[in-house]
């Protein structure tokens, strides 16, 4: 039987992962973005496992709001994503300073 600890355990290690990925790769937009979601993600399975454990619906009902603002935040991060590309042939973070207007 898996037990809520398991659940937290494995939601710390992807928080942590994702943590870790954003501080060590600050150049590349697109391993920021899929940090972004997998911290996004782990905190998804942290509501959900309380969620189960207390019995509780609304913990389960709130990760949907976070994965539709999480849709959003990724369509918006890769048209931003295309228009450097556009612009400048890089996805470096560096670039982003070029566009100021």
């Amino acid at each position: 039987m898996i037990s809520l600890a398991h659940f937290l355990v494995l939601g710390a290690i992807l928080f942590s992962i994702s943590v870790i990925g954003i501080f060590l790769n600050r150049k590349n937009l697109i391993v920021l973005l899929m940090a972004i979601e997998l911290m996004l993600l782990a905190v998804n399975m942290n509501f959900v496992a309380f969620s189960h454990y207390m019995g509780d619906l609304s913990g389960q009902l709130f990760v949907f709001f976070i994965l539709t603002v999480a849709a959003a935040e990724s369509a918006i991060g890769l048209a931003i994503l295309v228009v450097l590309f556009r612009n400048l042939s890089s996805i470096n973070v560096e670039d982003l300073d070029q566009l100021k207007g």
